[in-house]
């Protein structure tokens, strides 16, 4: 498991997550960039009537957006977990073998799987 990402962009993609959150007072923020470099950042939605991940807030919003694939995708929050329902969203926009990543609240990297 990799300590940190290296990669600037990713990078980008852990501040945005970081700021989506903090703005919003999220539990748990993402972001993601699609194929043509545009980035999507998002935070968990919670409603009397309506719940989504912060990872599938972002997906709609690319999906939108006319997204047609993604490149990376970062989760991050207190206790956020990489979980089917999430990555199953993800292969659904860009298919299979997307880095995405999980992210401590301070940005430090917890985990990273494919899609």
């Amino acid at each position: 498991m990799p300590a940190e990402l290296t990669d600037p962009d990713d990078k980008k993609l852990v501040t945005l997550a970081r700021s989506t959150r903090a703005r919003t007072r999220a539990s748990e923020g993402a972001a993601m960039r699609d194929q043509d470099g545009r980035t999507y950042a998002a935070a968990t939605v919670s409603l009397p009537s309506f719940s989504a991940s912060a990872v599938q807030v972002a997906v709609a919003m690319a999906v939108s957006s006319g997204a047609r694939g993604l490149e990376a995708v970062v989760v991050l929050g207190d206790g956020a977990a990489l979980d089917e329902a999430d990555l199953s969203v993800v292969r659904d926009l860009a298919g299979a073998g997307v880095p995405v990543h999980l992210a401590a609240p301070d940005g430090s990297l917890v985990a990273s799987v494919e899609s």
